[in-house]
């Protein structure tokens, strides 16, 4: 990935192979402005397009009370219909880019996740938490809906009928909830979330990264197929890892009994 920088997001590597994208705007609880849109859709499309030696992405908020609000609506105050629309085309390619992205990326959600924000925790790979998170699709109480692939994302966490119930009344559920219902993975105290993101995210990226890579495609595109062309996915992805020098490091570290040192080839 390019070192470029960008204006409401903080990029850092906290650990090697791994990168951690923090959403930067902490004085309005990290809420969405066009800008910040367009960073992450770019941010995601480098990603997409060079990860570099990257092979596990960290997604955060600044400060200790919000992952994020979700839309700024100061911005979105006396928009116009066509000024709206425009905006959310920006919206739309960012998430895509979000959830496209082959790396695995792990939320570290540290406080509010509303709105857009929700919808952000739903579209990364796996979510874990802060105590004090609370998360809530509050669109239709703006005369919205989830707009960012929530509707879809949170029913697949969650199943239809709870996903209708949190939506349509844009009630607000807590860390505890969410991992109950199977949006959050792991609850932590907040001084412990970074460091158990930062641990989950090293031991991904010390396996073979093309497998890794093929293991997620093959589950999140499995998810929408058949089980029987989700069985043939799979055997397509599994092959692309056969010819790979990863996939003979690791027998061979395993007879030497060794660690593997993998190169992503």
């Amino acid at each position: 990935m390019s070192d470029r920088k960008f204006a409401t997001l903080a990029l850092d590597h906290p650990a090697q192979y791994v990168l951690q994208i923090t959403l930067n705007r902490p004085e309005v609880a990290n809420a969405f402005n066009t800008q910040m849109a367009t960073d992450l859709m770019h941010c995601f499309e480098d990603l997409n397009l060079n990860p570099g030696d990257t092979r596990c992405v960290i997604l955060t908020g600044a400060g200790e009370k919000a992952f994020c609000a979700g839309g700024d609506l100061k911005e979105r105050d006396g928009m116009s219909n066509a000024a709206w629309s425009a905006q959310h085309l920006v919206y739309e390619r960012m998430i895509r880019a979000i959830i496209d992205c082959p790396l695995p990326i792990i939320g570290a959600v540290n406080g509010a996740a509303f709105g857009g924000g929700c919808e952000l925790a739903a579209a990364v790979d796996f979510v874990y938490a802060s105590e004090n998170a609370r998360f809530a699709m509050t669109e239709t109480s703006l005369g919205i809906i989830p707009g960012a692939g929530g509707t879809q994302t949170l029913a697949r966490a969650l199943g239809e009928r709870r996903a209708k119930e949190l939506i349509l009344s844009a009630r607000r559920f807590s860390a505890e909830e969410a991992q109950q219902w199977g949006l959050v993975n792991e609850v932590f105290p907040l001084d412990r979330l970074h460091d158990e993101a930062l641990q989950a995210a090293q031991r991904i990226a010390a396996n073979a990264p093309v497998a890794v890579r093929q293991a997620k495609q093959a589950i999140r595109r499995g998810l929408q197929m058949s089980l029987a062309d989700g069985l043939g996915f799979e055997i397509e992805a599994y092959n692309r890892t056969v010819p790979t020098e990863d996939r003979r490091e690791g027998v061979r570290a395993f007879n030497e009994k060794r660690k593997p040192q993998f190169k992503g080839e």
